[in-house]
């Protein structure tokens, strides 16, 4: 049987024969398109099994099968008619935001083409070299704080790194201003760049009253996720005014978003719109909106939640004992108001509610229930039959919520408290989110002194807090830890996250203070094998890091 092969993509069968030989045809098509079929499965089944419908069977067949497949293939490819060429796109947008300078942009080709540090070995070792990946998304600040535009071409590689990192997006589309929209629009990898701002093109300013309505009634659930977000930072009564006009014809999940936004610019004005959407259908519509009425302190659901918690925690004025009387159900009104009734596993249901009470329950109403004291007094309170736990639990999230420092403060307690045993909070992750209500300053002046008190080993959520860079006290407290980490002999691997966090924190003016920790001391007698090398190897990184952040500043300041 003669050997054939067949392109389908293309149309064409080949083979070396060229001899011509004709027959009339005996096939059962009618077309064209038959035609081509039929000669495909003679192609594909062998002209000894299938005769082409061109020839006699014989030993000429497999030419004369591929004569006609030649012939057939001109005539379809003849009779094509030229397509009309597609439209240009249109220019992307104007930037007019300033150019990068030269070494600004050199520096970002270098960090958006690096790779983590070299050294790579196990164990966590990193090697001397600085892990360019972490430092992009403080050179994307710095770039934005300076208003550059972004060099056209880098941008893929930009949006390519912002495709494979959430974390980048924000400031990388920023930077990367309306070409990216455009770019986004012509490539599917990229489509994260319209989502992240809708439909590329501008909202209407808050203040064009008619085209705002136009777009809230009429454009897709982003473009108008982002147009109330935008209106509600403007004015923030129009906003919640704008959101009332659909709010009954939305869908449950689009109610939900919609209602986040009014975290934004929350007043004592929203509390009507909120109490109605108590009634919602929605089990999640109605607990975000009993959270939101939970952080006005004058609103009614936080008195009814107020009386629930005075009705639950009362001060025995004969021995100065806090003692708890959790609820005994879950009623109607409760679940109104955003209790959820059913506890998650491991946690007892009178417990839970009386969680979500307290929790609720507007911070200064506290002092009023227990004879006038203060948060520190209050929280220094010894608490009855094992609910202190409980109690300070709920009062810790409730600080956060309502963001009180007061109370954040009472709750901290002093840093050199040991462990997670300070008057109020009951874990390290309460005490790093009760720092959120602090001052930065306060803040760092805290997390320095829990270094100095209890070293690193339990640090790492605390200083993922603080304001970048670091303040002084706060940077020397963690150096200081690390130093004397490595005087006891172990190996630096144990504080990589927070070796990492001081590349990325520290104040780059620290670098010449810290090039005497890159030398290599002697061992001591009872330390790890080699570990003084890879605690100068970590320290070099560090110093390395800090300068290459001191050298971004500088080129990006240059004119």
């Amino acid at each position: 049987m003669s050997a054939t092969s067949t392109n389908t993509e293309t149309g064409t069968l080949t083979h070396t024969h060229t001899h011509t030989r004709t027959r009339t045809r005996t096939g059962t098509g009618t077309g064209p398109a038959s035609d081509w079929e039929e000669l495909v499965t003679s192609a594909l089944l062998g002209t000894e099994r299938r005769t082409p419908p061109v020839t006699a069977p014989g030993k000429d067949a497999p030419g004369a099968l591929l004569d006609a497949a030649a012939v057939h293939t001109v005539r379809r490819r003849a009779g094509l008619c030229a397509a009309p060429a597609a439209a240009p796109p249109e220019p992307a947008a104007a930037d007019p935001r300033p150019a990068l300078p030269r070494a600004a942009r050199q520096r970002l080709s270098m960090l958006l083409t690096g790779r983590p540090g070299a050294g790579g070995g196990s164990g966590g070792r990193r090697g001397a070299a600085p892990d360019l990946t972490e430092l992009l998304p403080q050179w994307l600040v710095l770039a934005n704080k300076h208003g550059f535009a972004a060099p056209p071409e880098l941008l893929p590689a930009l949006l390519d790194a912002a495709r494979g990192r959430t974390d980048l997006r924000p400031q990388a589309l920023t930077f990367a201003g309306p070409r990216a929209l455009w770019l986004a629009r012509l490539n599917p990898d990229w489509r994260f760049a319209l989502r992240a701002a809708p439909g590329g093109a501008a909202l209407p300013a808050p203040e064009e009253t008619a085209e705002v309505r136009r777009l809230w009634e009429e454009g897709l659930f982003a473009e108008r996720v982002a147009l109330l977000s935008t209106v509600r930072a403007y004015d923030a009564d129009a906003a919640r005014e704008l959101l009332a006009t659909t709010w009954t014809t939305e869908r449950a999940e689009d109610r939900l978003m919609f209602l986040d936004s009014l975290r934004t610019g929350l007043g004592d004005a929203d509390e009507p719109f909120l109490e109605q959407a108590l009634t919602d259908r929605s089990r999640n519509v109605r607990a975000t909106a009993a959270e939101l009425l939970s952080a006005l302190p004058g609103s009614a659901l936080a008195a009814r939640m107020a009386a629930r918690a005075a009705s639950c925690v009362a001060l025995d004025r004969s021995d100065g004992t806090l003692t708890v009387e959790a609820p005994h159900e879950c009623d109607a009104a409760m679940e109104r108001d955003g209790v959820t009734p059913n506890p998650p596993a491991g946690r007892g249901r009178r417990a839970w509610w009386l969680g979500q009470v307290v929790e609720a329950t507007p911070l200064a109403s506290w002092s009023a229930c227990l004879g006038g004291r203060t948060p520190e007094q209050i929280v220094a309170l010894p608490v009855a039959d094992d609910w202190q736990n409980e109690l300070h639990g709920a009062w810790c999230r409730a600080a956060v919520r309502q963001r009180d420092a007061h109370w954040s403060r009472a709750l901290l307690g002093t840093p050199a408290a040991p462990g997670a045993s300070g008057p109020g909070a009951v874990s390290l992750a309460e005490r790093a989110k009760l720092l959120a209500a602090l001052p930065a300053a306060e803040r760092a002046e805290w997390v320095a002194g829990f270094i100095s008190a209890h070293g690193l080993s339990e640090a790492f959520q605390l200083l993922g807090g603080c304001a970048v860079p670091w303040s002084q006290p706060l940077g020397h407290a963690v150096v200081d830890a690390l130093n004397i980490a490595r005087d006891a002999g172990s190996y630096p691997w144990s504080f990589s996250g927070v070796m990492g966090l001081a590349e990325r924190c520290l104040d780059p003016g620290e670098a010449d203070r810290l090039e005497a920790l890159t030398a290599i001391p002697d061992e001591p007698e009872d330390g790890a094998p080699g570990a003084v090398g890879y605690w100068s190897e970590a320290f070099q990184r560090l110093v390395s890091t800090l300068r290459l952040r001191a050298a971004m500043r500088r080129e990006l300041a240059e004119q």
